[in-house]
């Protein structure tokens, strides 16, 4: 692939890659870097990708990107909710909050899972990645990765029917 392929690839995948990363870390600062260093990667190893689909082996590479990060650096995070305050929406105020509570208690339900279920349900249900790919770019088997998933689901349903019954 030449440069040319490569821009389109950012400009097809950045958006997927941002909030992926941003999911993971949950800092906007740090997922510019990230992200940064996703791309910077996948132009150094450009040919690896020839034989593979594109998506998944750039979700891979942010995925080893953010491992490396996560192990380099074990500090506590500060969340940065500021990514969601910029959200445009078109529905009046009362509505723009309310969507945004959304948003903040399904990140905070995301974030409260264990890593491997964390990362099976944003590979999958917001990466829109297939079931062996999202395997294969978390290093389990198939059925394993299933395993995560239901549970991961699973989770947030009782976290939903525990929210509704509050209500």
């Amino acid at each position: 692939m030449d440069r040319y392929s490569l821009d389109r690839i950012y400009q097809a995948y950045f958006k997927d890659v941002y909030r992926y990363l941003f999911s993971l870390c949950l800092h906007h600062h740090t997922t510019q870097d990230l992200v940064q260093e996703t791309f910077y990667r996948a132009y150094l190893h450009l040919e690896i990708c020839k034989d593979e689909k594109v998506k998944p082996w750039l979700f891979r590479v942010a995925y080893n990107v953010f491992i490396d990060w996560k192990r380099k650096d074990n500090r506590s995070l500060v969340l940065d909710n500021s990514f969601f305050h910029h959200l445009a929406d078109p529905n009046n105020p009362e509505e723009q909050m309310l969507r945004l509570e959304q948003i903040n208690e399904i990140r905070s339900i995301i974030s409260s899972l264990p890593e491997q279920q964390k990362q099976a349900i944003l590979l999958h249900d917001f990466g829109g990645l297939t079931y062996q790919e999202a395997a294969d770019i978390m290093g389990v088997r198939l059925s394993q990765f299933k395993i995560l998933l239901f549970r991961a689901r699973q989770k947030l349903r009782r976290h939903n029917e525990r929210t509704e019954l509050d209500e």
